[in-house]
């Protein structure tokens, strides 16, 4: 089992959480560097790169001690055009009838991360993006995470695309993206569990805009870290920024 980087004493418990995903996040990159270059010292090839933004507009699962991190350096319009997000991402989970619509429409019709340059195609809190944004990385054409490629392949172009990922050995046989980089990511998920556990008894998991809206409310925060859990997501149902499909407190 990997070992999860150690919480710091001393320190407030924001500052102790926030430390160890910081910690986390910085270990996973120097694993993931090295793996990307023994892969493509092998011949393999990564198919991502600055300014590609085509799994921009993916949905983000988190946890809450990321989300404070990310939270913690943005400015106040981005966390403006996070709010907003948040309540998109809400309704779209309210009306959705299954998991495939809420994704197509959060791909088609919500779009891309506010938190994307349009005019650099550059993440604007790349060194506190959550780990779902670190560890997703294509083995084929970037093309395929584009909305709509693999949803209107013909059956040909499906069979191609199925030999190409079955025959690719950095992939899981099913997707495109690099397996590997994705197991990698694991502790940096162990860490946040733990760092969450220790500091307010519980873990809550959902939706990366919700969860960074949710630490600039007072109230919520209050109850978060009176270890309250439940009082926690009964505010968050009042601010209209919980829906059991998208978020999780365990």
């Amino acid at each position: 089992m990997t070992s999860s980087p150690p919480l710091s004493p001393g320190r407030s418990g924001d500052d102790r959480l926030t430390g160890a995903v910081a910690r986390a996040y910085a270990a996973y990159g120097q694993k993931a560097g090295r793996w990307i270059e023994g892969f493509t010292r092998q011949g393999g090839a990564v198919h991502c790169r600055s300014g590609c933004v085509h799994c921009c507009d993916f949905p983000v699962r988190c946890s809450l001690a990321e989300a404070l991190l990310t939270a913690s350096q943005l400015s106040g319009s981005q966390l403006e055009a996070m709010r907003a997000r948040a309540h998109e991402v809400i309704a779209n989970a309210k009306s959705a009838r299954s998991w495939d619509e809420y994704f197509q429409r959060h791909r088609r019709e919500i779009g891309y991360c506010p938190l994307l340059s349009r005019e650099t195609g550059a993440c604007t809190a790349y060194e506190v993006r959550p780990t779902r944004c670190r560890d997703t990385f294509s083995a084929l054409s970037a093309d395929y995470c584009r909305v709509g490629t693999l949803e209107n392949l013909n059956r040909r172009e499906q069979a191609e695309y199925t030999r190409e990922v079955r025959a690719n050995p950095a992939t899981d046989g099913l997707s495109h993206y690099i397996a590997p980089l994705e197991d990698l990511s694991e502790p940096v998920w162990d860490t946040a569990a733990r760092a969450m556990r220790q500091e307010w008894g519980f873990e809550l998991w959902g939706d990366f805009w919700v969860l960074t809206t949710l630490t600039q409310d007072a109230a919520f925060m209050s109850a978060v870290r009176g270890r309250q859990g439940t009082k926690a997501v009964r505010r968050a149902r009042a601010l209209g920024l919980w829906n059991d499909e998208l978020m999780e407190l365990a």
